[in-house]
């Protein structure tokens, strides 16, 4: 198995959807926490594991951590959804005014990076490998993002996306091939620190990239940043799983690189994944896509459930094909953008229907924590 670590995104807000900005105090006062440039989400991040029992757990303790923090602040919750579902999206908030770098993203993106994701990291250790898990990952992010979509909503409004986060958020540099080698990656991150199309190495915001601790030479792992926020542990973890799986699929048949069996070229396969992309963040289970072997047409749902058949027997003999079936829930059910878009047509207001996530997701901790995962000591604010 490969180990398995998360970068959470996630709003904080009231009870009736408003979304605050409380970063500043949130990182003063709990350890773990880092702020984004805009102070109306935070971030924590878990340690590579390689269980998935234990992935659980350490996804909701820093949740159940900050949500008791929160209450001692006041009426305040954690805001599901990847996106400012009831506003303000014309206003920035700063967290830290005095980073040059916030104020370069305030001033070059404004808040289209006011988002809220999951960034799934997971761990290979040879560099040619992790650079050939990057070209497979890049050509399937779409699959990805569509079982995770969650921000149908902006201000109030239905956009008309299923990812209204991934459909607006500046993937930076426009145009990023895929790798074909770790030499590659090295020469043009360079080029492009160069020319400026990248502030520093960590500006590469695309939907998956190689990373590590001195980026681009060291690098250890695989990150993932096209999904959107998954408040259900139980879907995320069914994400991940898939994501494994493929990948320890790759490794036992290296012939699935799409360099070496794909009928596109590197420059068509790099284009076909942004199409598909965009089609994922508008559509998500429901988009036509185009596979990368030969660019025929196949439905995204109908692309994962052949995926998940393909690497059902590797996470069997692996022993975490019980953190995988969730996949046929969310195939069945619909991902959270298509849940809540179905109540909309039933007439709730998209209020209604943030007020209600809310208290599920709030719901749905309680029940994790009394049963499964104890929470962290809380923190007296002075």
């Amino acid at each position: 198995m490969l180990s398995k670590g998360f970068e959470v995104e996630i709003y904080t807000g009231t009870p009736q959807g408003e979304i605050i900005g409380l970063s500043d105090r949130i990182v003063r006062d709990l350890s773990g926490f880092v702020r984004e440039p805009d102070s109306r989400n935070v971030e924590y991040t878990t340690a590579p594991l390689y269980l998935y029992d234990q992935a659980l757990c350490d996804l909701l303790r820093p949740r159940f951590q900050l949500r008791a923090y929160l209450h001692q602040l006041g009426d305040y919750t954690l805001v599901p959804g990847s996106t400012l579902s009831l506003g303000n999206s014309q206003q920035f908030y700063r967290s830290d005014p005095q980073n040059p770098y916030h104020s370069y993203i305030e001033q070059t993106y404004g808040t289209k990076v006011v988002t809220a994701s999951i960034h799934i990291n997971v761990g290979i250790g040879d560099l040619e490998q992790l650079i050939q898990a990057c070209r497979l990952i890049r050509v399937e992010a779409p699959l990805f993002l569509a079982l995770s979509a969650a921000s149908p909503f902006l201000d109030g409004q239905v956009t008309g996306y299923h990812s209204t986060r991934w459909a607006l958020f500046p993937k930076t540099p426009v145009a990023v091939p895929l790798f074909t080698s770790h030499r590659h990656f090295i020469d043009w991150t360079q080029e492009q620190l160069d020319i400026g199309t990248m502030q520093n190495v960590r500006h590469l915001w695309s939907a998956v990239r190689p990373n590590g601790d001195r980026r681009p030479y060291d690098l250890n792992r695989l990150e993932l940043r096209i999904c959107d926020l998954v408040t259900d542990p139980i879907d995320l973890l069914a994400i991940t799983a898939l994501l494994e799986a493929r990948l320890l699929q790759l490794m036992d048949q290296p012939g699935l690189d799409p360099l070496k069996t794909s009928q596109l070229n590197a420059t068509e396969l790099a284009q076909l994944a942004d199409t598909n992309e965009a089609a994922a963040a508008r559509h998500s289970l429901e988009a036509k896509l185009h596979h990368w072997q030969d660019g025929r047409e196949i439905l995204a749902a109908d692309w994962i459930a052949q995926l998940y058949d393909e690497v059902w027997g590797i996470a069997k003999g692996q022993g975490f094909s019980c953190f995988l079936t969730p996949i046929k829930k969310i195939l069945r059910e619909g991902n959270q953008a298509q849940q809540w878009l179905k109540q909309y047509d039933q007439g709730m207001s998209v209020a209604e229907i943030m007020v209600g996530a809310i208290a599920q997701v709030a719901n749905q901790e309680l029940d994790f924590q009394n049963q499964l995962c104890q929470p962290m000591p809380t923190v007296s604010i002075s």
